[in-house]
């Protein structure tokens, strides 16, 4: 099924406006959604979270023990991949947020930031996605670098190396929490359509549900 047009979001009577997020709000909002929401994704990546951030602080506290021990290898390769994670890894989960709008139909992506702020993002220009659509965007980035670095792991099991894809791991989990935040929005409209899409001139993401016929009904019937 088609997704409707802009117009028809803004205009019709079967949609109503959700949320209208400005890009330099977005981690408010998601601190927000993180806490005030009950949906399962948000619960389950919580959980995902504290696990890695609690295994990537453990590696790194054990490869600093290692240091003491006369064995540097383990704590140089952390730390280039703490630098790696802050900065380049940031520019691959960007892009891939980008190669996966371009797959949803966009047809031109950019990028942005508040570097303040620490917040990145992707955006296609008035394209209106639907909740598969934008939870295959959201989570394009988490299960890319997630495979990635799961193989990392495996194959420098027991050597150096080890540290980097587990420590990009850890870090890298950070990074989806505002994926998952925007995320949450469809959740909570677990019975509805929720559609969105970005204005790049006004540095906003606008959310739409797909009003219930019931709802339809009510409002006509008051409007009369």
């Amino acid at each position: 099924m088609k997704n409707p047009t802009i117009e028809e979001l803004q205009s019709s009577e079967r949609y109503e406006l959700v949320a209208r997020l400005k890009h330099d709000e977005i981690k408010n909002f998601v601190l927000e959604q993180i806490s005030e929401t009950t949906s399962k994704i948000v619960k389950g990546y919580m959980f995902y979270q504290l696990l890695m951030v609690l295994t990537g602080m453990f590696f790194l506290a054990r490869a600093i023990v290692f240091v003491f021990r006369n064995y540097y290898e383990p704590f140089f390769i952390s730390l280039l991949a703490v630098v790696f994670s802050f900065s380049l890894l940031i520019i691959i989960h960007e892009g891939l947020h980008g190669i996966a709008l371009k797959l949803t139909g966009a047809k031109k992506v950019s990028f942005g930031g508040f570097f303040r702020k620490f917040i990145f993002y992707a955006e296609a220009d008035q394209h209106v996605m639907n909740r598969k659509q934008f939870a295959f965007v959201a989570l394009t980035p988490l299960i890319v670098v997630k495979i990635i670095t799961l193989i990392g792991i495996v194959l420098f099991w027991n050597q150096p190396a080890f540290y980097f894809s587990l420590i990009v791991m850890s870090a890298h989990s950070l990074f989806c929490a505002g994926d998952i935040g925007l995320l949450s929005v469809f959740h909570n409209e677990p019975e509805q359509e929720v559609f969105t899409f970005d204005v790049k001139d006004e540095k906003t993401s606008y959310f739409f549900r797909e009003k219930t016929e019931q709802t339809v009904e009510s409002e006509l019937t008051k409007n009369d």
